[in-house]
């Protein structure tokens, strides 16, 4: 099955409690990548099902009525995006928005174009909402792939800030 063919088989749907250990196992499992790359800088290097602060973080953000995964029909969660508020570090918006709070996608090749398609399900809510902003924030350090990643979804730089020592990029993005 080619990866276009996976990833229209994949559902979308509302997270739930029994989502938490697949979602903390794609963050394991991507931090065991980016240590392997040298990109601790982002997420740390310790996998986030031993911590409790993270678990907890996970859980929260999975229970927000914006939470949802994506789901294939023989890997399980491929996906995950957590739309809602901005995020407590970033400014406020000038006007009603759609914030991304996580994106985020397994490295299974099963998953591959499952960002873009989660991105383009949030701009489907965001009209449904009659809202024609959405922003998000991003590590902006590293390669900076995950920046040119959320360009070519069409998003733009908006500006850059420090969280305590974690390089973040703010971008958005303006619906017709």
């Amino acid at each position: 099955m080619s990866a276009e063919a996976a990833t229209q088989s994949t559902t979308i749907r509302r997270a739930t409690p029994d989502d938490v250990p697949a979602v903390l196992a794609m963050f394991d499992e991507i931090i065991a990548w980016f240590v392997a790359i040298g990109n601790e800088g982002q997420w740390g290097a310790e996998p986030w099902s031993t911590q409790e602060r993270q678990i907890a973080r996970v859980t929260e953000a999975l229970a927000l009525p914006g939470a949802c995964v994506a789901e294939h029909p023989e890997a399980g969660v491929i996906g995950v995006l957590v739309l809602g508020d901005a995020m407590e570090y970033v400014p406020p918006a000038d006007e009603p928005e759609l914030y991304v709070r996580l994106l985020l996608a397994a490295r299974d090749a099963r998953a591959r174009g499952i960002g873009r398609r989660l991105l383009a399900f949030a701009d489907g809510r965001a009209r449904a909402a009659r809202v024609h902003h959405l922003r998000v924030d991003c590590y902006g350090g590293g390669s900076g792939d995950l920046v040119r990643f959320y360009e070519s979804c069409g998003y733009v730089r908006l500006s850059v800030f420090d969280e305590d020592g974690w390089p973040g990029q703010m971008l958005g993005r303006t619906l017709d």
